[in-house]
């Protein structure tokens, strides 16, 4: 029997080759290709002809279609996963998580079923442990459901027939690279058995409207082991992020059919399981020294959340004839365009002078708002002044040194006012259309960043 002729697939779109290529011509991405074997033709004829024509009656108006039925959500008994996916999981859906190993995705799921099993039954597969293991993992995080039912099977084709068979309620596959068809002659965790063991289970929970967790894997840059295309095919996408060495977590909606994107959980990692962050602001700015300069405080809004987080700067006498700029949690480029709006436009020399810029706690401050507390912190470690430490400042920095208007102005001061602060510094277009007497809190409009830093000292 004549051996299957090979061929390389992209690893980011799925793109195939008869030969082995350094870039990708169709996603231009460099060394992606990896081995595998072409998938059976379809075949056409009458066949294709006659499910057309079943089709033809399958045609629906949108109007006729009941919504309120089709889209039912259950709650997992974790408000900040409810509010990630948008206010829980939706019937039929397919939920991608992946993170860094050890990071929770497995304990996070674990423990969703002592709630979820109160009203449904849950099919928990795992192709990485057994299920004397995945017992004594349940006990250490008290999950003990009479509805929650194990298998350990890595056989794609032969969960999906369990599934449409027992028909639970939800299912959670751990993992999809642990997965593999026996029809396909590459290894489990290749890019051909992760699109296709994807596309199979996303058949699956479509057809018969049953919601499905499915674990991911990272590489080694931080993305979801797997071609790309598997992250289409799914209907949300969540990333855990967080440092093993601490004890918080953060997860994300990278994509969201059902919800917002923007959302983000926080979590608290304990000896028995993840616990819920409701307050992230007090946790992320708990520890703050006092009087010492270069920090403050800003104001992020994570979706619909206004979420504070301390900004530390650092600056010194630079030993090389090439000054260090070094950023952990804000944008590299970013911090370069405020220093040099900082030299132009105030005479602030940076240029003999290391630059070292930390966001506490891991958060990513992503946004323009975050750019006056980054002012403020450089201008307080620069002439070694210490920023008041209920002050608040946020705001979008211009070329000219202008402060420009932010969205969520009255959300974030709220949220300022609720943690203690007392003075709150942010431009003064944002001011228009807030009734400042509704708040305790002294609110200061700046039009530049030259009167910002007046305003601290």
């Amino acid at each position: 029997m004549a051996k299957p002729k090979s061929i390389y697939i992209c690893n980011q779109c799925g793109y195939e080759s008869s030969k082995w290529n350094g870039k990708c011509p169709n996603c231009g991405e460099w060394n992606t290709f990896e081995e595998g074997t072409p998938a059976a033709a379809v075949s056409s004829g009458k066949g294709r002809a006659r499910s057309a024509r079943d089709l033809s009656d399958a045609i629906v108006g949108i109007g006729s279609v009941d919504a309120s039925r089709d889209e039912i959500r259950y709650k997992t008994g974790l408000h900040e996963l409810d509010r990630v996916l948008g206010g829980g999981l939706v019937k039929g859906s397919l939920v991608l998580l992946g993170g860094e190993p050890g990071i929770g995705k497995s304990t996070i799921l674990l423990q969703i079923c002592q709630f979820l099993g109160e009203d449904h039954t849950i099919l928990y597969v795992s192709g990485e442990e057994s299920a004397r293991q995945i017992k004594l993992r349940a006990s250490r995080l008290g999950v003990d459901s009479d509805n929650l039912y194990l298998l350990a099977e890595n056989d794609c084709e032969a969960i999906c027939d369990v599934i449409v068979k027992e028909k639970p309620e939800i299912v959670i596959i751990d993992s999809i690279q642990t997965m593999s068809i026996q029809g396909l002659s590459s290894a489990s965790g290749s890019v051909t058995q992760v699109r296709e063991c994807t596309n199979l289970f996303m058949r699956t929970a479509k057809s018969e409207e049953i919601p499905f967790f499915i674990v991911g894997h990272v590489n080694k840059d931080g993305a979801i082991a797997g071609p790309k295309v598997m992250e289409h095919i799914v209907d949300a996408v969540l990333y855990f992020e967080g440092q093993r060495n601490l004890s918080y977590r953060i997860l994300r909606a990278v994509k969201n059919r059902f919800g917002s994107t923007n959302e983000i959980g926080v979590f608290e990692m304990r000896d028995r399981g993840l616990a819920e962050v409701e307050n992230p602001s007090a946790l992320l700015l708990s520890g703050r020294p006092t009087d010492v300069s270069g920090i403050c405080v800003a104001c992020v809004m994570e979706g619909s959340r206004p979420i504070l987080a301390e900004v530390q700067a650092l600056v010194s006498k630079s030993s090389f004839s090439a000054p260090r700029r070094t950023s952990d949690g804000f944008d590299y480029n970013r911090l370069y365009l405020i220093i040099a709006v900082l030299e132009k436009r105030l005479g602030f020399f940076f240029g003999g002078l290391d630059v070292y810029l930390n966001v506490v706690g891991g958060m990513k401050l992503d946004e323009p708002a975050a750019d006056l507390s980054i002012a403020l912190a450089l201008y307080s470690a620069v002439n070694d002044i210490a920023v008041d430490e209920k002050t608040i400042a946020f705001g979008e920095i211009g070329l000219g040194g202008e402060l420009r208007a932010i969205s969520y102005a009255e959300q974030r001061i709220r949220e300022a006012e609720r943690m203690g602060f007392e003075k709150c510094i942010l431009p003064v277009q944002s001011l228009k259309g807030i009734d400042q007497k509704r708040f305790s809190i002294k609110l200061v409009g700046a039009r530049s960043l030259r009167q910002a830093f007046d305003s601290v000292k």
